[in-house]
């Protein structure tokens, strides 16, 4: 991300971003698997498993927004943030098992055992409606990305890829895939009702399988790294360390530690080489100023602890002590 830090989008948004692809997800589940049933389609059934799939990532996405906004306690100290990475990533386990799983299977089956193309018009009107509905989802969800993209100074794809809204992230992957998917769709009944030979369909199948398995992939990676822990971007990090020596009483910072504890919060801890000059009020007062410098200037930043420590050992001035900056 840029010097600013990585802000994270508003909890509300996110929540009606997921909220209209749940919605849209669930209607369209039910349809494609008339449809695929109608056209014995095997690409029609795996698209209605990659929505049932989709609407079943939406509910564990709200159940990660919730649970992450649950304030600080004695036995989360730092707070539920966190957790939001753990539904993110179950969200992706699921597209790779209720999705990319079956479409797989029934790909091979599809064109190991053959079967006779059924009647496409229905499953055509079904497409058609899923595409527009899917669009308007992903629609949302690419505006709220963009506008958070334009707040942080940074390109859409850099915000997309490095954001810690992972909920967003998979609103937006998961729609575009499901469009994608829809036109593999609608290759695979195309190909079929040409040809009169299921392959066509049975190898669209196998695409919207891969095709999952790639967005579970990415997803399941993004809220991995989440979750063993993920430090602020080094230009970040270049700028605390410089606003925290830019107090008189700081000689150097030794060690700094920052973590992304959820979207909107950030722990930085820190090993201080305050001057030996200093009084302990002074140090005191220093902490104090340097937390709310670093809060002021990264909102995201929630927590701040600094640890005074010697330094390493310097030469001593003529009269003993050693020299102040």
């Amino acid at each position: 991300m840029n010097e600013k830090g990585e802000a994270a989008s508003g909890g509300g948004e996110s929540v009606t971003t997921v909220l209209i692809a749940a919605a849209a997800n669930l209607g369209i589940a039910v349809a494609k698997a008339v449809a695929g049933v109608v056209s014995n389609s095997s690409a029609m059934l795996s698209e209605a498993a990659h929505s049932v799939a989709d609407t079943v990532t939406e509910l564990l996405l709200l159940t990660a927004l919730k649970r992450g906004e649950k304030p600080a306690d004695e036995a989360h100290p730092v707070g539920h943030g966190a957790e939001r990475y753990l539904w993110a990533l179950l969200a992706a386990v699921a597209t790779f098992v209720g999705g990319a799983v079956f479409a797989l299977y029934d790909g091979v089956h599809t064109l190991t055992h053959g079967e006779e193309p059924g009647d496409p018009t229905l499953s055509y009107l079904v497409l058609a409606v899923a595409f527009v509905l899917e669009g308007y989802s992903l629609r949302t969800g690419l505006r709220q990305t963009r506008r958070e993209a334009r707040g942080h100074g940074v390109p859409f794809r850099t915000y997309l890829r490095h954001t810690p809204d992972t909920a967003v992230k998979a609103v937006v992957l998961e729609d575009t895939a499901a469009l994608a998917g829809l036109l593999l769709a609608a290759g695979g009944l195309l190909c079929g009702q040409l040809t009169g030979s299921g392959a066509g369909d049975g190898i669209a199948s196998l695409c919207i399988g891969v095709l999952l398995l790639c967005v579970a992939w990415v997803l399941g990676r993004s809220n991995a790294e989440l979750l063993i822990g993920r430090p602020l971007p080094a230009p970040v990090r270049r700028e605390i360390r410089a606003l925290l020596v830019a107090d008189p009483h700081v000689d150097a910072v030794l060690e700094l530690t920052t973590q992304l504890l959820g979207p909107r919060e950030a722990l930085v801890a820190a090993k201080v080489d305050f001057r030996d000059v200093s009084t302990a009020a002074q140090v005191e007062q220093a902490c104090e100023a340097a937390e709310r410098r670093l809060r002021a200037r990264f909102p995201v930043i929630s927590r701040v602890y600094l640890d005074p420590t010697p330094g390493p050992a310097r030469p001593e001035e003529p009269g003993g002590g050693r020299p102040g900056r």
